[in-house]
């Protein structure tokens, strides 16, 4: 089913910046290529858009435009996801002129669609700035949302956290914590993805402001089955579409900077590559 949804997503979309059997590159203006989008065929929606703080990726634009060019493709991936679809909106803070420092953005757009909000999680993170006059920052927002509020995918059994304080605790003959795990909760300790000549962590890209595939696997998980299609209006680094062939999804994204498709282009090859070169040496060692 899925695959057709796939295939006429890439007729209506045309002919992708990168393709693969089971990721769509374009590049191009999210707002004009969410509206090409054929209605409800994204399973779940995953990204993180600009801040509106400076980034080299963005323009600066006053608050209320700003909320209102948000609210115009929040609207749009609406339209475009499945009914029991999902969207999970990463954002972090910004200054209001004249009301705040770091007011977080989620107060500006948690409403600007009909989707439904589910709750908010909080994704906290050790490495970040250190403030002098202000608690140093060390967490963002990630707001999920489904479709239809009775009728929404969520695997928690995929996401349970195998930490448990007394995994064999017992009421009545009976194990009082799933032997899976527990449920993760609404606050996520999860590493960023940091730079730095000492500090760079492992999957660093040449992007300011990159998903770390630990966070967007856990929603891929949550709020998404094998085969489904995942959808990055924000492509950025290619995080998410990494994640989706690494979980059996398949990925759609959009990106308007080149440069950032070029090098989510070459992290999938090269995430293909180590597929490959992994499969090959193991049925090398079981033909020895």
């Amino acid at each position: 089913m899925n695959s057709n949804t796939f295939s006429a997503i890439r007729s209506s979309l045309g002919t992708p910046y990168y393709e693969d059997s089971d990721v769509l590159l374009y590049h191009g203006d999210c707002i004009d290529l969410l509206a090409r989008l054929p209605e409800a065929c994204v399973d779940l929606t995953v990204t993180s858009p600009p801040y509106n703080i400076g980034k080299e990726y963005e323009e600066l634009r006053s608050i209320d435009s700003y909320v209102s060019w948000c609210e115009d493709w929040m609207v749009r991936i609406f339209t475009a996801t499945k009914r029991s679809g999902a969207f999970w909106l990463n954002v972090g803070y910004f200054e209001v002129p004249a009301k705040g420092l770091a007011v977080p953005i989620a107060y500006y757009l948690w409403d600007k669609s009909d989707f439904y909000m589910i709750q908010e999680v909080v994704w906290n993170y050790g490495a970040g700035v250190a403030c002098k006059k202000r608690l140093s920052p060390r967490n963002e927002k990630l707001l999920w949302y489904v479709k239809d509020r009775e009728d929404f995918t969520f695997n928690l059994d995929d996401i349970r956290d195998p930490d448990v304080k007394y995994p064999n605790q017992k009421k009545n003959g009976k194990l009082k914590c799933n032997p899976q795990g527990k449920n993760p909760s609404d606050v996520w300790q999860i590493p960023k993805v940091t730079s730095g000549s000492k500090r760079s962590s492992r999957e660093r890209m040449p992007h300011p402001a990159q998903f770390p595939v630990e966070l967007i696997s856990r929603v891929v998980l949550a709020s998404s089955n094998a085969d489904d299609v995942v959808l990055d209006p924000f492509m950025g680094s290619g995080s998410t579409a990494e994640v989706a062939l690494r979980t059996g999804r398949k990925a759609v994204g959009f990106e308007i900077k080149e440069s950032y498709l070029e090098l989510s282009a070459k992290r999938l090859e090269n995430y293909k590559y180590e597929q490959e070169m992994a499969k090959s040496q193991s049925e090398l060692a079981l033909s020895i």
